[in-house]
């Protein structure tokens, strides 16, 4: 069986192994095990019902040694400050990997969305920004959607801290609606990204993205639209899951029929029938025979106790921490090539940056440049992975934080330390 599962300790035992595989000077490394905020906070709502209830509420800053902070807000029952550490660790190497001249930041509430309504949502959002409004900040920390966020909460977020700031701050927040601000792509941007990520995996490896058979793990927005743009790329995406359950069907699933079905109020997959569909379970998502594997749902799905039973040759991980430091190991002893969170689904976190310069600069680009400019980043960082790969005779994952962490570590020895 696998140990509990740690967050924080697992992205603290990665960035060791890779600190010391990569002969990077450890001098500074104490400064980047722990963040450099910590921030709980405490939101009565007034409910539907005029009941009264207080959520917990999270900010940690981790770094911001390469630029303002920079992570999303996730709204999750299971949500809790030694998640959002490890979240906030996870974005600062992001960032570094990406090149983006951003640090790390994550946030969130403890609640179940699902049973709030829309009034209730809205007020938790505002009173949640009213809480940290005085550490946020287009220059200093710039929040952006996460699990069970969207556009919609952030453009309650904007405009509650354009309220209290006296004027519109469209910079403080990445993922708004078009129509205030908002980037066009940015939606879609991690999703995409996670397909740039297969399609250069595969370029790698001498095989193409047509005819690939993929398993997703997940249908929130990142596994929603990877599905799509995988879909309109001519890869087969063979199963699906959500929290209900999981769909199959080995000639490839119609993802534009399952997207239309899942744009009904509150629709699940388990309510999902078509000829040749099978409903499977969601285990049986991460084991059924696929070229790739995406696990898209939250941290800690691929285990100890499941690792051995993939039928994949290569995993990209959609979501963040999906896969334990057991996992890996297992997964490298079986040959199974796995692209790390840090890198696969770095689109979002890049996205957001090509919206805030714009929101800065007051500049609007069209989808076609956004989308272009994000492959483009991303081939330069796959790039200096395989640099890594080379050097280092180490897996992605390794590769991945040893590019991130000789970045940030360069940066603290040419800052200092303050005093």
């Amino acid at each position: 069986m696998s140990r509990t599962y740690d967050p924080y300790t697992n992205v603290i035992d990665t960035m060791t192994r890779a600190m010391e595989l990569g002969h990077i000077d450890q001098s500074m490394f104490e400064i980047l095990k722990n963040p450099q905020r910590e921030t709980k906070v405490y939101l009565p709502v007034e409910m539907d019902d005029g009941t009264i209830r207080v959520f917990e509420g999270y900010r940690v800053q981790h770094s911001n040694i390469r630029g303002p902070f920079k992570g999303g807000i996730r709204y999750h029952q299971d949500c809790d400050l030694n998640e959002v550490k490890a979240l906030a660790t996870w974005t600062t190497l992001k960032c570094a990997v990406a090149d983006i001249p951003y640090g790390g930041a994550k946030g969130g509430i403890q609640v179940d969305p699902r049973t709030l309504s829309t009034r209730e949502l809205r007020n938790l959002t505002r009173r949640y920004t009213f809480a940290i409004a005085p550490i946020i900040g287009a220059d200093t920390d710039i929040p952006a959607p996460d699990v069970n966020t969207n556009a919609q909460t952030m453009a309650w977020l904007l405009d509650t801290y354009s309220q209290l700031n006296g004027h519109p701050c469209p910079g403080v927040v990445t993922g708004k609606p078009i129509e205030l601000g908002g980037s066009r792509g940015r939606n879609s941007a991690t999703g995409r990204g996670v397909v740039i990520s297969t399609k250069l995996l595969l370029a790698m490896q001498g095989r193409e993205l047509a005819g690939t058979r993929v398993a997703i793990q997940g249908m929130g927005n990142v596994g929603a639209n990877a599905a799509r743009v995988f879909y309109h790329r001519g890869v087969k995406v063979i199963a699906i899951s959500d929290i209900s359950g999981g769909l199959y069907c080995e000639e490839g699933l119609d993802i534009d029929a399952i997207s239309r079905f899942l744009e009904k109020d509150r629709a699940l997959l388990k309510d999902y029938d078509a000829p040749g569909v099978a409903h499977i379970s969601n285990e049986e998502v991460l084991t059924c025979r696929c070229d790739v594997l995406v696990p898209a749902a939250m941290e800690n799905q691929i285990t100890a106790d499941n690792a051995g039973k993939l039928n994949c040759s290569c995993i990209v991980e959609a979501a963040n921490g999906p896969t334990t430091e057991e996992a890996d190991k297992i997964l490298e002893e079986r040959g199974i090539t796995l692209i790390p969170d840090i890198f696969a689904n770095s689109g979002g976190v890049i996205v957001s940056y090509f919206e805030w310069v714009q929101n800065i600069q007051e500049l609007t680009w069209d989808r076609e440049q956004v989308n272009a400019m994000l492959e483009k980043l991303m081939s330069k960082s796959f790039q200096s992975l395989l640099e890594v790969i080379q050097e280092c005779r180490c897996t992605f994952r390794m590769a991945a934080y040893i590019v991130a962490l000789r970045k940030l570590v360069t940066a603290e020895k040419m800052k200092g330390i303050f005093p």
